[in-house]
């Protein structure tokens, strides 16, 4: 086996394409006994490089042209003491405390995403400065429950925030826990803050510190298409969460970007913190 770089040229491709691709590429590694190591991606200029072991260059192309199509127009072997001193590392790193050593991530992650309710509206009423001030005030009670649930903060969207985690069931209570804090914050101040959340759960693309693929849009479009001071949740969640008794109105939405309707369940948070239990099947669900 021998470390190879490959440059790939796609200009007009996306970040979330090429992160697409190499999930791709690992998905069938093993078959021709390759491992994909890391890429790296230019979208200015549009070029993509992807470092890995395998026994030949024909063999890593062959792994490219099954999993997406995207052929490197050139190949070349590079020392393994040259790549280990530019990147740190090359292999797995030490498996987390508590974590066996065969123990893998399995990658599977939920996704939650909040937003301010009529934000735009705010600012214009209010003025840049105390607009600010409560997006802060979000941020502060967002981060907050976060904090407590074991969930990480991926991104600032301007008036909400993207957050993972690696259990669906502390998405769902976060979520939950963050409506119940608003509900909270509202009684004594004069500006309330009203918001949205939507979650999806399965396996994420990650690159340079984000998140992409279906799983994060589907989150972010349950968000856009939650009312006021509501939770929306994919069929994925719900039959992951391990209870029926919070998940109701289940509808088929059509969203932006899904050519078919999607099936979401609004989540109940009137009582977060109540002790869950065993859920049954899913309901049917009604044309929306």
């Amino acid at each position: 086996m021998a470390i190879f770089m490959d440059r790939h040229e796609l200009t007009g491709t996306t970040a979330a394409d090429v992160a697409e691709a190499h999930r791709k590429d690992l998905e069938i590694q093993d078959r021709y006994g390759v491992k994909f190591l890391t890429y790296w991606f230019d979208q200015r200029r549009g070029t993509a490089f992807c470092l890995m072991d395998a026994p030949d260059a024909e063999t890593a192309q062959c792994v490219h042209r099954e999993a997406h199509g995207f052929v490197a127009g050139e190949v070349v072997e590079v020392a393994l003491s040259a790549v280990e001193a530019f990147l740190g590392r090359i292999h797995d790193p030490e498996p987390a405390p508590g974590q066996a050593s065969g123990e893998v991530d399995s990658g599977h992650r939920a996704i939650l995403f909040t937003d301010i309710v009529g934000s735009t509206a705010m600012t214009s009423r209010l003025g840049d400065r105390m607009a600010t001030e409560l997006v802060r005030a979000h941020d502060s009670i967002v981060h907050r429950c976060l904090s407590h649930s074991s969930g990480r903060e991926v991104k600032h969207t301007g008036d909400g925030i993207m957050a993972t985690f690696a259990s669906t069931a502390a998405a769902v209570d976060c979520a939950r826990t963050i409506q119940q804090e608003f509900k909270r914050y509202n009684r004594g101040n004069p500006e309330p803050l009203h918001v949205r959340i939507g979650l999806d759960c399965g396996e994420p693309v990650e690159d340079s510190n984000d998140l992409f693929g279906c799983t994060v849009q589907l989150a972010a479009r349950l968000c856009a298409a939650a009312s006021s001071d509501h939770i929306l949740v994919s069929e994925n969640i719900f039959r992951e969460y391990g209870t029926a008794d919070l998940f109701t109105h289940a509808t088929r939405r059509r969203l932006k970007g899904f050519s078919k309707p999607v099936l979401a369940f609004q989540c109940d948070w009137a009582d977060a913190g109540v002790k869950r239990q065993t859920k049954p099947q899913a309901p049917a669900a009604r044309p929306h």
